[in-house]
C-alpha cells in the first residue's frame, strides 16, 4: 500500500514541531501496517476551515488524481479539513488519532 501523509497546524500559537510530531506518528503507523510512505504534504500556520488557501492540501488533492498513492494518512480528521464530509468525499483516508 502506497501512503501519502498530511500534517497541518493552524496558528502561530503552535509550532513546526507539531507537524514533525504528526508525521512521526503517521510514519510509525505506516511501518506497523507494512505500508510504504511515498509522499508527505504539510501546511504551516493555516486554518483548516478552508482547503483553498492551503498549498499542501491542494497538492495532495492534485496528486490523488494522478495515482501517486493509494491512501492518505493524517493524525486526525481535522488535520485535513474542518468541514470533513463534503471536503473529503473524493479522498480515501486513514486517521491514527
Amino acid at each position: 500500500m502506497r501512503v501519502a501523509l498530511y500534517a497541518r497546524y493552524s496558528s502561530d500559537n503552535q509550532r513546526d514541531a507539531s507537524i514533525t510530531d504528526q508525521l512521526r506518528m503517521c510514519r510509525l503507523r505506516a511501518e506497523k501496517e507494512g505500508w510504504t510512505v511515498v509522499e508527505e504534504y504539510t501546511d504551516h500556520a493555516i486554518s483548516g476551515s478552508s482547503m483553498i488557501l492551503r498549498s499542501g492540501i491542494q497538492a495532495l488533492i492534485s496528486d490523488s488524481g494522478r495515482d501517486r498513492f493509494d491512501l492518505i494518512m493524517a493524525e486526525a480528521m481535522d488535520r485535513l479539513s474542518r468541514h470533513l464530509q463534503a471536503d473529503l468525499l473524493p479522498l480515501e483516508s486513514a486517521f491514527i488519532g
